[in-house]
């Protein structure tokens, strides 16, 4: 027989086997359970300490007792509803045995629970998906239990009151103390369908035989129609609430005037006092519209109407044949006889009627009794507030969040809402459209800075494909629900009835989105403030919420007015029991006591916070101002301090210390308990003192006037870098103004609340203090971009201080710290996990201590590790010692494998809570009815040891990490076992429940996607720059490729066939000589992404190295196919890369130079191994003539005219392409600065090397392309035909002369008379009268190019032509209808500025030609930035504007370099400051010009005209209209203005 059918003291081992499959149990522990003969009699019994003999984990230990419990209490429930039913067995039927409480997720209806549960587990489904259901009383099954409610209160008339289809009453009962009345059910299902006559025969027929059994028997009794009287069709339930279609209601209050037929004259009056009028409750039903009603009629029968009376009745009844309405012949007296309304049997009738008077005397004093209603013992409110609010705590911290939802907030009310105020809402639902006027908002952004929305807006900002804004956290969003009255727009109040309509759909994605993909389960509270009169949208509100967060465990309530609260919760009750609503409920508590009583719990007190001034005072930083610089964490100088100790107790405070010697990053209260004495002092380390230094030197000066000053902090992971930075900010809290950013935002965000914290009270802005700013674990350019945003912020202030404006301190981690520090002494702080002598004293000294104060020293492992300096022997023994009886198989030692494979190679990785909870079974996979509910208890000890909960103000889920990354790498080397690293990682790809879980699911995969492809990198402070990621390369090394590449696929595979997958597989199997499997994946890379340039570069790498490898493995018997083939897969690389260049210039976003670079690399590659082959053999001088000859002719050789057939043409393109590449790669080092390499994502770079010096990069391979087509044969001036100007091309480039970049590169040559010398020999390659001998156009540019270079190495060279002579050659420029390239335009700004000597008087066709190259050269510009910003590319400025004539006014930046002292690292930060400008002996080499602005433009005069000049710091330019001065610098995007100053003498003139 099926266990469902029967009781679980009658189950057999099969039984209980059958019932475990249906928890979700571990099959094995279901097969120990069934081979230790647990029947269901043992199962009843089963405690924790018996299945944690028979090898049981904890978790599976509380699935089990709780479903096991569930179980026995529906039992219970059932055999209750039982015995108090008199009805035929068929009633109850389905009641008997245990109801499927392990399967309540699988039947999912939306009334969920038990028969008489009240909890809110078993009243909602448990998994996170809501169940539907359609047809409900239809689809029932049998065995399906629904949830008892309560009747109508006796003689209540309460409009409020509502019953919910489909839930069940108690069964029909008998006689109890006559006052409590009985109960009778008729269905009327059919009744209902009929005719007036017919509907009201019967309903008078059933109300009056039951009023005559209740007067007669002297009880109190209600008839219900609309509820279930009978089961026999086995689909609705004895009591089941199922309504009836009310037509009209007259016809049911007409009915009763039977009374009058049916009762004897006499007795008519007391009749009808004694039966009341049908009273209508509405039946609501989550899945119908249909509005239907449950009919009731009570019956009171008091002793003064029916004293001494008997009531014998006639019956009303329809003749179907005539169709009227007869009554019964005889009448009859009817009496209650357990749940039933039956006649007096004849012979019973005398002995019934002598016992009426008995029973008037019953009624008599039961009715005395009843009067004297015991008082009512009030509740604790207070307590039951605080325990609800706080999650079950003593006291409130921030480790929740609130979600209020609320409506109309009368005036009286506004001054006792302060305690909202001080909880830490997440968002509000508001249903009072003058909110923002006179309500509940307009109090609250009085105190806090918000964002308003209206409900699909809020949808909009929610609903994106990335992670939520950091904004939504920072600031409370203020959902208008209905509208706005004093809303300008659209966005109007609207009725219930339009509400439901057009809004209550945006209220479903809100709060759907809100509790699956925002808040994780546990972390908020649901709060419903009832301060006015409910409506339905209200009520829906709650309906969506109970769904999504299965069940009311994290919902509350309070309201004042118990009306109010009866009227939500009769319409809540859709959704769930009235007796679950008032567990959660606060009602009838006085607002200002609720406002009292939680302030009272708050964990600091409402002290004000204050700043430091300027002055010397403080000021004080209301709540509100605060929020709005939301992308900082302000430090104020009494931090802290509004800590309200009385609700901390002892083992707090040694909890907050103890997280941080676990490892937990150092928090400002751990300061604080150490300054006031309430917990051990924290150990400053010499680095701090070091860093102390160097901040003092920075306000100082130190030399610098720089207006955003940096103080970098390199430490090891775990060496207290952090620590360190946050001890330098606190100790100088009080003297300026400290905050952290929060690199989540955009460095311009962060600017915008910067300075607005600088300026904050502040009445003389130019004479505030630094403000100290934290940086942890930062990009490159994100920090570069905020200091320049900064800087720009600080020169339109135009104020000079001997102070900085700003002070970064920049705190990252590093495997070399003392290589960066060694790179830039003068601001940087290198800390290592060496301790010095004297800090291994501190060190063991606090230790010492702490193995006093705390028992488990073992929980301040990090602390520990620390002291011994993280030595390698110290980290393996410490680890061996922790995982000593672990259970290697055991699901939390294996989530703990994961952990550690992502710690060891993926910096700052972590697995959020919610991933850990849904790995281990727990959270939203099982119900809790611990509502304290704490993640590590279900760990083994071993773990909890390893393991540390983050939780940082910037991070909204909860997440854990390893202590250490040394102590995951030991980890992972001690648990290996029999399993390799790419196994685990194999098997991590496999656990779908990671995968699928919801709540920080994006960083989840951020961190595996880091894990497969992120490469390291020196410039992230990495030791080494890496290939591939680091996991990859060590499967590589410790493993084989083949485990790399399949773990590789694998991830492919599970990440949704991520192209950037395939191209990395491309790049392994060709880094690993499988070429075939390399040009499969780089094809499907390219399927997923066609037009992706760095995909299409991943290509042509497959080809270029497939061709270097087989030419590498040439022998001497190549045969010519063989020769052919390599042939042909080095053009396809060159093809490959072309392609991948025309995509480039089709991306908007990024500047992709690798193509260019590809198309180099193999072509210059391929003109080498041509260059081997017989079929070209050298010249006695040792030129390639033959392949000169063939590459730039028409000329084929015989031997391969046949075998090489249709690759002639493409080799005969490769001189041209090859040109083409150099000249744009060229042209590229032109336009911008190559300090830094500016390379696209990890994911996507495809560059196989790095190319650190682009520019000499360019030289070399210049140098490699020449020599290749260099003739013997003298360049006879007589003889100017195409061969002679390649062969002279191809000398000039062999020179270096072939380009812009290289011609300028000689100007970086330490030996300025060598470069001059070279310069000197490349224009002795041109012709001596060009005017005669025409050059082609980058010839002409080169050759001019060389006399500008010249005239700044060498002024006095004979060579150099006079300036005139350059103008005349350029005007071909000028005249020319061709497109020229920007390098021509950038010559013409050089020549035709206007010179003191040659350019006296005005000339409009000078202008003119200046004017129309600096328009071109804009164009040109643009076209080549597309939407990248500019801090990404910044432009290079190779020239600048010196004193003097001619070609010696033309001073290049290499010269000011070199005018520079202090070292590389030196030198760039005062060109990026500006204070290169301060230096005396570059003010004398450069000319200062005057300008003017206008509407924050900058302008000069040119020729004749006035120009429009590009300031190097928009910023920069004075708003108005100002004389302004400033140095010129020439660059490719047109003239640059520098170190912009207004002009205070208006004699200054052009010096």
């Amino acid at each position: 027989m099926d266990y469902k059918t029967l009781p679980v003291n009658e189950w057999v081992e099969n039984h209980v086997k059958c019932w475990l499959e249906s928890t979700g149990i571990k099959k094995e522990y279901v097969d120990k359970l069934y081979a230790e003969e647990v029947t269901g009699p043992a199962l009843m019994e089963l405690d924790e300490s018996f299945l944690r003999d028979i090898g049981m984990k904890k978790g599976q230990i509380h699935i089990l007792i709780q479903k096991r419990n569930e179980l026995l209490q529906l039992q219970t429930n059932a055999q209750q509803a039982d015995g108090s039913s008199s009805k035929t067995p068929d009633r109850t039927n389905a009641q008997t045995g245990p109801a499927r409480a392990s399967n309540a997720p699988a039947q999912g209806t939306a009334s969920g629970g038990a028969v008489g549960t009240t909890s809110s587990e078993n009243t909602a489904p448990t998994s996170g998906k809501k169940q539907k259901s359609s047809k409900k009383s239809q689809l029932q099954r049998a065995d399906e239990v629904l949830e008892l409610r309560n009747c109508r209160p006796f003689r209540s008339q309460d409009t409020d009151f509502k019953y919910v289809r489909d839930t069940v009453l108690a069964p029909e009962s008998g006689v109890s103390d006559l006052i409590i009345p009985c109960h009778e059910y008729k269905s009327f299902a059919i009744a209902a369908e009929l005719n007036k006559n017919q509907l009201q025969s019967k309903f008078a027929s059933e109300v009056i035989r039951f009023a005559s059994a209740c007067m007669n028997i002297r009880t109190n009794g209600t008839i219900h129609f609309g509820v279930m009287d009978s089961v026999e069709d086995k689909v609705q339930k004895h009591g089941q609430i199922i309504g009836v279609k009310v037509k009209n209601r007259e016809d049911f209050v007409d009915a009763l005037d039977y009374i009058e037929k049916c009762f004897c004259s006499n007795l008519q009056e007391i009749a009808r006092k004694c039966i009341h009028p049908p009273v209508f409750v509405e039946v609501i039903s989550k899945d119908s519209q249909e509005q239907r009603f449950v009919v009731e009629v009570d019956i009171e029968p008091t002793f003064s109407l029916v004293k001494s009376n008997c009531f014998e009745v006639y019956l009303p009844k329809y003749n179907e044949s005539s169709q009227k309405v007869i009554l019964t012949k005889e009448p009859a007296l009817y009496q209650r006889l357990g749940a039933k309304s039956e006649p007096v049997q004849r012979n019973k009738l005398t002995a019934f009627i002598q016992a009426m008077q008995d029973r008037d005397a019953q009624r008599e004093k039961a009715e005395l009794s009843s009067t004297q209603a015991p008082t009512e013992i009030p509740q604790d409110l207070g307590r039951k507030l605080s325990i609800l609010l706080n999650d079950g705590k003593s006291y409130m911290d921030d480790s929740l969040r609130y979600i209020l939802v609320t409506n109309r907030c009368e005036q009286d009310n506004l001054n006792h809402i302060n305690f909202l105020m001080h909880l830490n809402i997440f968002c509000v639902f508001d249903f009072d459209e003058h909110s923002n006027v006179s309500g509940l908002y307009s109090k609250y952004k009085e105190h806090h800075e918000t964002s308003a929305y209206f409900l699909q807006d809020f949808f909009k900002e929610i609903k994106t494909d990335n992670s939520p804004s950091q904004k939504l956290f920072d600031q409370t969003s203020w959902i208008f629900c209905n509208g706005r009255s004093d809303f300008l727009g659209d966005e109007k109040p609207c009725d219930e009835t339009t509400w439901i309509r057009t809004k209550k759909k945006y209220l479903k994605k809100v709060i759907t989105c809100i509790c699956e993909e925002i808040l994780p389960e546990r972390s908020f509270i649901v709060l419903f403030l009832l301060l006015s009169p409910v409506q339905k949208p209200l009520v829906d509100t709650f309906h969506e919420f109970y769904t999504e967060m299965n069940g009311m465990e994290y919902i509350i309530c309070i309201t004042e007015s118990r009306e109010n609260y009866r009227k939500w919760a009769n319409l809540a009750q859709e959704s769930c029991s009235i007796e679950t609503l008032e567990q959660r409920s606060i009602v009838g508590m006085k607002l200002s006591h609720v406002n009292a009583t939680i302030q009272s719990k708050l964990p600091s007190t409402a002290q004000p916070r204050h700043l430091p001034a300027s002055t010397g005072g403080v000021c004080t930083l209301p709540l509100r101002e605060e929020e709005k610089m939301y992308s900082l964490e302000i430090l104020c100088a009494d931090q802290c301090d509004d800590i309200n100790l009385n609700l901390w107790t002892e083992k707090q405070k040694q909890e907050i210390e103890q997280n941080f010697y676990r490892g937990r990053k150092i928090m400002w209260e751990n300061l604080w308990l150490a300054d006031k004495k309430l917990c051990g002092d924290i150990i400053e380390r010499e680095a701090c003192i070091e860093a102390s230094k160097l901040l003092d030197g920075i306000l100082r000066g130190s030399g610098h006037n720089y207006s955003v000053a940096k103080l970098k902090i390199f430490h090891h992971p775990g060496s207290g870098g952090s620590t360190i930075a946050r001890q330098v900010l606190w100790k100088n809290r009080k003297r300026f103004r400290c905050a952290v950013i929060k690199t989540s935002y955009s460095p311009s965000t962060v600017c915008k609340h910067v300075l607005a914290l600088r300026d904050y009270e502040e009445k003389e802005i130019t004479h505030c203090f630094p403000v100290l700013l934290l940086m942890e674990d930062y990009e490159d350019e994100y920090f570069e971009e905020l200091q320049i945003d900064l800087m720009e912020a600080v020169a339109t202030r135009k104020t000079n201080t001997c102070r900085p404006y700003f002070i970064l301190i920049c705190c990252r981690r590093s495997n070399n710290p003392e290589k960066l520090c060694k790179a830039s002494p003068l601001d940087t702080v290198a800390v290592t996990h060496k301790l010095t002598e004297s800090e291994k004293n501190l060190f063991n000294t606090k230790l010492k201590k702490l193995q006093q104060k705390y028992t488990e020293t073992k929980f301040i492992l990090t602390f520990v590790l620390m002291c011994e300096e993280f030595s390698e022997e110290y980290v393996r023994d410490a680890v061996m010692h922790i995982l000593q009886g672990i259970d290697p198989s055991s699901r939390d030692t294996c989530l703990m494998r994961y952990v550690a494979l992502l710690n060891c190679y993926v910096p700052n990785s972590y697995i959020s809570l919610s991933h850990c909870e849904a790995f281990l079974g727990l959270g939203g996979y099982t119900e809790s009815k611990a509502r304290a509910y704490d993640f590590k208890y279900h760990l083994s000890e071993q773990v909890r040891m390893i393991f540390i909960e983050l939780r940082e103000s910037t991070t909204y889920i909860s997440s854990v990490q390893i202590i250490h990354c040394l102590v995951a790498k030991e980890i992972l080397r001690q648990l290996s076992g029999n399993q390799s690293q790419s196994q685990l990682a194999a098997n991590l790809l496999q656990e779908k429940v990671l995968f699928e879980n919801r709540f920080g699911r994006e960083e989840f995969i951020k961190f595996i996607r880091h894990l497969f492809i992120r490469r390291d990198k020196r410039s992230r402070g990495d030791s080494t720059d890496t290939l591939f990621s680091p996991f990859i390369e060590h499967v590589c090394k410790a493993e084989d490729c083949e485990k790399a590449i399949a773990v590789l696929k694998a991830a492919y595979e599970l990440l949704g066939k991520d192209p950037f997958f395939a191209q990395q597989l491309a790049r392994l199997n060709y880094s690993n000589e499988k070429f075939e499997d390399a040009e499969y994946w780089a094809k499907v890379a390219k399927s997923h992404l066609p037009t992706d340039s760095y995909i299409l570069d991943t290509e042509g790498q497959v080809y270029r190295k497939l061709f270097c490898f087989t030419v590498d493995k040439m022998t001497e018997e190549e045969t010519p196919e063989q020769i052919t083939e390599k042939i042909v897969t080095a053009l396809k690389a060159m093809k490959c890369f072309r392609a991948a260049q025309q995509a480039a210039k089709e991306e908007r976003e990024s500047m992709n130079n690798a193509g260019y670079f590809g198309e180099v690399e193999v072509g210059c590659r391929l003109l080498r191994f041509l260059s081997t082959l017989p079929v070209f053999p050298r010249s006695p001088e040792g030129e390639y003539t033959e392949l000169v000859k063939y590459l730039t002719t028409d000329y084929i050789p015989e031997d391969i005219k046949r075998t090489w057939g249709m690759l002639h043409s493409s080799l005969k393109h490769l001189r041209q392409n090859l040109y083409n590449a150099l000249e744009w790669i060229s042209e590229e080092l032109s336009y911008f600065q190559t300090d830094k390499n500016q390379e696209k994502d990890d994911e996507n770079d495809d560059k196989e090397e790095l190319i650190y010096n682009p520019r000499k990069w360019l030289r070399r391979q210049s140098a490699v392309y020449a020599k290749f087509f260099i003739s013997a044969s003298p360049i006879a001036d007589s003889n100017n035909g195409p061969d002679t100007q390649l062969m002279r091309r191809m000398s000039i480039y062999a020179s270096g002369g072939g380009n812009v970049t290289n011609i300028l590169s000689f100007l970086t040559d330490q030996k300025e008379n060598r470069s001059a010398e070279k310069l000197e020999g490349i224009l002795n390659f041109y012709p001596e009268n060009l005017l005669k001998n025409r050059l082609e156009d980058n010839d002409l540019i080169n050759f001019i190019l060389c006399h500008i270079t010249l005239a700044c190495l060498s002024p006095g060279s004979a060579k150099l032509l006079p300036l005139p002579t350059l103008r005349e050659l350029s005007r071909r420029f000028v005249k020319g209808k061709r497109p020229f390239p920007a390098s021509a335009f950038f010559l013409l700004t050089l020549l035709y500025w206007p010179d003191e000597a040659l350019d006296k008087e005005p000339n409009p066709e000078k202008d003119e030609i200046l004017t129309s190259a600096l328009q071109t050269l804009k164009r040109l510009y643009d076209i080549k930035m597309k939407d990248v910003p500019t801090r990404k590319k910044r432009i290079y400025t190779p020239f600048f504007l010196g004193k003097g004539y001619g070609l010696s006014k033309i001073v290049h930046r290499n010269k000011i370099d070199k005018l520079m002292v202090g070292s590389l690292d030196e030198r760039r930060m005062k060109w990026l400051h500006g204070t290169v400008w301060n230096i005396s002996v570059i003010r004398d080499h450069l000319k200062r010009v005057s300008g003017w602005t206008k509407d924050r433009n900058l302008f000069i005069r040119g020729h004749v005209k006035e120009l429009c000049i590009l300031p190097l710091h928009r910023e920069s330019v004075p708003a108005g209209n100002e004389n302004v001065t400033f140095y010129l610098g020439f660059s490719f995007s047109g003239l640059v203005a520098f170190n912009i100053e207004v002009e205070n003498d208006p004699a200054i003139r052009r010096m």
